[in-house]
């Protein structure tokens, strides 16, 4: 049996079970990941504006954003190795420090007006790296701090959680930019360091004492989250189709932001066009535990496959304004639902010495692709019409439909562990 945090809080005699608002351990790294979350937000929607300013093209700045999504994917599986290994906690903490570090190097470095392209690769790849470690040790973590009855309600938390750093950090980021191209950075670094300071406050254990004394090492331990996930029909089918949601989602994001930028819009409106985007996304999530009650994972996938296909399409008809994000916040509405009920699933049925490594495996399939997205949108940009480039995403997404229409692994997937 893995160890919960009921005695942490005891209900006795007949009172209710405690709720996860009075969980202090999951609180607290809810709070850590809310604080990271909140200022990589607001330095993702400034380093392409940074870049674009150091450089004046549009494939540069999409490279930035690759960069950075490549090195996260490559860090992925080994991230998830570590997470299963080593205490989370510890490395979250030093996850804190490095991405600390990283971005008070940045924020120093254009206040000097000495930031350059490698100074600012260099930076994401460290950056990046030390976000992927981070998330898969803090959801590994999370079935050992809340009860089984709990998990699902605690990964549609995170859901909400993610959404709403979302809404905020967009438009908090242009606006600090507008005032400094340093203070995103230096904001990003601070936030940080508060993440890291809700971190040394939880005492509880993130992980089962491990009973094994040696475990497989290198490319063999990666590959044990791989056997679980390509045996489990569930997450192998589900897999086939968010790889091209998460690469469009991430290149019309991309060229929404980028377009908006060479129209002349000012730093804060293009934030605000994220956040309009996170809208949805943040009401999705409060809806998710009543939709998830209505709609199986089959058809919601249908649906959200088939609608965000044809909202896409509707966003290239404002390609050039701010409103472009309101067909894209209807589009994402659903994904806090499928997203809940996929890694409620996952994290309910993995082992806790694999769930490191099967959620790496998870998240690295569903978003390799969206690696390439920022460097297509950018490239696409080039040579095509903001419109004609937003077309493109919105047929990626066209083509992950028709596959989720046609498998039988989608529509005979049972969602029960």
């Amino acid at each position: 049996m893995r160890p919960t945090t009921e005695d942490t809080v005891p209900a006795t005699g007949t009172e209710p079970p405690p709720g996860l608002w009075r969980n202090r351990a999951f609180n607290l790294l809810w709070t850590s990941q809310c604080l990271s979350d909140l200022g990589s937000a607001m330095a993702n929607l400034a380093l392409p504006l940074l870049v674009l300013q150091l450089t004046g093209s549009p494939t540069a700045a999409g490279l930035v954003g690759t960069t950075a999504l490549v090195a996260g994917m490559v860090c992925r599986l080994p991230a998830g190795v570590l997470a299963d290994r080593f205490d989370r906690r510890r490395l979250m903490v030093l996850c804190d420090v490095l991405r600390t570090a990283a971005y008070g190097a940045l924020g120093a470095a254009v206040l000097a007006d000495v930031a350059n392209m490698a100074m600012v690769l260099v930076l994401v790849v460290v950056g990046a790296a030390a976000n992927a470690v981070f998330s898969t040790a803090e959801h590994a973590a999370v079935r050992n701090l809340v009860r089984p009855d709990q998990l699902s309600d605690a990964v549609a938390r995170n859901e909400a959680r993610s959404y709403g750093t979302q809404l905020a950090g967009p438009p908090l980021g242009g606006l600090l930019f507008g005032l400094g191209r340093s203070v995103p950075f230096l904001g990003n670094a601070l936030s940080h360091l508060l993440s890291l300071a809700a971190l040394l406050a939880i005492r509880e254990p993130m992980q089962e004492p491990r009973k094994e004394a040696a475990e497989s090492s290198g490319a063999a331990a990666g590959a044990e989250g791989l056997r679980f996930v390509l045996a489990n029909p569930f997450l192998r089918a589900l897999l086939l189709i968010a790889a091209p949601l998460n690469m469009a989602f991430t290149g019309m994001i991309f060229a929404i932001i980028v377009s908006l930028q060479r129209s002349g819009t000012s730093s804060y409106l293009v934030g605000l066009a994220s956040t309009i985007f996170a809208v949805g996304g943040l009401l999705g999530a409060f809806a998710a535990p009543a939709v998830q009650r209505r709609l199986r994972l089959p058809t919601l996938i249908l649906v959200l496959s088939w609608a965000t296909a044809a909202l896409m399409a509707a966003s290239a008809l404002f390609s050039t304004s701010v409103l472009a994000a309101v067909p894209l916040a209807a589009a994402v509405f659903l994904g806090p639902t499928a997203n809940a009920a996929l890694f409620g699933y996952q994290a309910a049925i993995t082992p806790d010495h694999l769930q490191g490594r099967v959620f790496s495996v998870v998240i690295l399939a569903a978003t390799s692709a969206a690696a390439l997205a920022p460097a297509l949108a950018g490239l696409l940009l080039d040579h095509l019409s903001s419109a004609a480039a937003m077309l493109v995403f919105a047929l990626v997404v066209s083509i992950g439909a028709v596959t989720a229409t046609f498998s039988t692994g989608i529509r005979s997937m049972s969602t029960e562990p």
